[in-house]
């Protein structure tokens, strides 16, 4: 098989498209080419108004040896990496049946490795199925009435599900090859296996998801929705059993192991393991708000010219930025959802958090990005859990100044510069639901925060023209991008405690989706080595 790197084109292609271009590459003829498969697929736009779509293809061609012999700087011998299989078990009947709580990306495809290698487990999800979960997230943007256990954080899917589906990663694991490949067999579109910026939207996780969860039934597994891991119980260092909030009188479940799969918002949890001497340390974090453009604004920055050519079919853009301060503090974007909204993301009663949300189509008039101020210790404290308080204290001021009702404060970009309150929209209109109230953000969020923010607005609008636009649209109050906590393992084992594998974003060793996913197939495969070493 070859690969043919590095091949420009003024337009995305079709296979046969492809073959054609990879049979004048090799200077073979288009029958020679048996087989070809994209590889990698990225967009290149530094060069605007020239816009192209770059490919890495596989070839499988007759004249291999001949093609190959030419020394084509951009063609190679390309050997296929050996694929991810989970280590199988030996045997799948451990006395007692590892539980997994939560069902975010960490535990559905920790899950997932486990019930496919035979071993059955118990998953206890304190939110519900993400068909009952997307009505009461729908009725809370409508209407402000936000459920306590169904919302935008808790649920089938963890939080990534109401998002824009992003599968970017900076982890290299052999596993990510897995999970995407996994993805696509429950229904996300085989594109994601090559693009450089893969994503799925929300509207196709939730299918995803759904569909995860019927083969993990098939398998056997017991889903619980509506049950919340409430208490920890351990004798001699090791877990012995769990306490479990059914809504009811709740129960005792006997358990040696545990894979803990929390998102980041399981504030309860967080404090319930510090209660019982889970080792929990505080760790850097980010917050900031959600700045809307244009789509069509963005696109002309991004693409020049050539985002309002005649029969122009490129992708919408989206931007990726950082700033490093004086004084060290950074300033970056984050979660960019192209042709997306802002939504409403509280998951506690009394504070407003926000995030970003696309579909698969893209097709919003907006486009909305976090703004995020990296955070330390230094400046919340070094208590376990002083991070979340001070997530608190903001979601709190967020909710205050919107009129506690679950409405956003925003303020234009212009007056955000100017230091004076906004009292409308102009030509961009917010997208966040329940709804918003205008105010001035120096008002509502820390002195530094905002200051950090100012300094880099001014950073960006030198690299992205009309960053700054005075119309774009700032919406407070953003906490949740990771984790203000670390649950401290070993070898991927909770510190001093036999049993239990802390895993994902919730639990501080991951960073979206993809990383997520791997970490959680990680800790399964370590809970086997636990489980059938104690047999």
């Amino acid at each position: 098989m070859l690969k043919l790197s590095d091949i420009r084109l003024t337009e995305q292609c079709d296979i046969a498209g492809l073959k054609k271009v990879a049979a004048g590459v090799l200077g073979v003829g288009e029958f020679d080419i048996r087989d070809l498969r994209i590889h990698k697929q990225s967009l290149d736009a530094r060069r605007k108004p020239d816009v192209r779509f770059v490919y890495t293809l596989l070839v499988e061609s007759a004249n291999e040896i001949i093609a190959a012999s030419k020394n084509l700087r951009n063609v190679t011998t390309y050997k296929p990496p050996e694929p991810y299989a989970f280590p199988a078990p030996g045997q799948t009947n451990p006395a007692q049946p590892p539980v997994i709580a939560g069902m975010g990306p960490a535990g559905l495809f920790a899950a997932l490795s486990l019930a496919e290698s035979g071993i059955k487990c118990i998953i206890l999800e304190r939110g519900f199925p993400v068909e009952r979960r997307t009505q009461d997230v729908a009725r809370f943007w409508q209407n402000g009435r936000l459920e306590i256990s169904s919302n935008v954080q808790f649920g089938e899917g963890g939080a990534g599900t109401f998002s824009d589906g992003k599968l970017t990663t900076g982890i290299n694991d052999i596993r990510t090859r897995f999970v995407l490949g996994q993805l696509v067999r429950f229904g996300a579109p085989s594109e994601i296996l090559y693009l450089a910026k893969p994503h799925i939207g929300t509207d196709r996780l939730c299918v995803i998801v759904k569909s995860i969860r019927t083969r993990l039934v098939q398998l056997g597994c017991d889903i619980r929705f509506g049950h919340r891991l409430s208490d920890i119980y351990i004798t001699n260092g090791a877990l012995q059993s769990l306490a479990v909030d059914d809504g009811g009188d709740g129960y005792r479940l006997p358990a040696d192991t545990l894979i803990l799969a929390p998102g980041n918002s399981a504030r309860d949890t967080f404090e319930m393991l510090l209660r019982r001497g889970v080792a929990i340390s505080p760790k850097n974090f980010s917050v900031g708000v959600r700045i809307e453009h244009l789509q069509q604004d963005i696109d002309r920055s991004q693409y020049g010219s050539a985002a309002v050519s005649p029969g122009s079919k490129l992708p919408v853009s989206d931007y990726k930025l950082a700033a490093h301060l004086d004084g060290g503090r950074s300033v970056y974007s984050f979660c960019v959802c192209p042709g997306g909204q802002v939504v409403a993301a509280a998951s506690e009663r009394g504070g407003i958090v926000t995030n970003g949300m696309s579909l698969y189509a893209r097709d919003s008039t907006n486009c909305n990005g976090a703004l995020l101020v990296g955070v330390t210790p230094d400046d919340f404290g070094y208590e376990p859990l002083a991070g979340v308080e001070f997530q608190r204290k903001l979601e709190r001021a967020a909710f205050m100044s919107g009129g506690g009702d679950y409405s956003a404060p925003v303020q234009l970009v212009g007056d955000f510069i100017e230091k004076r309150a906004s009292t409308g929209c102009k030509k961009i209109t917010p997208t966040y639901s329940p709804g918003v109230k205008y105010c001035n953000l120096w008002d509502v969020l820390p002195e530094f925060l905002c200051e950090a923010l100012y300094a880099g607005l001014a950073e960006f609008s030198g690299r992205i023209r009309g960053f700054t636009d005075p119309c774009a649209v700032l919406t407070a109050v953003e906490t949740r991008s990771s984790s203000p906590v670390r649950i401290l393992r070993e070898n991927h084992e909770a510190i001093g405690i036999r049993g239990i594998f802390p895993c994902g974003e919730g639990s501080g060793y991951a960073g979206g989706i993809m990383s997520s996913a791997v970490d959680g197939i990680i800790c399964a495969e370590h809970a086997v080595k636990r489980l059938f070493r104690a047999m």
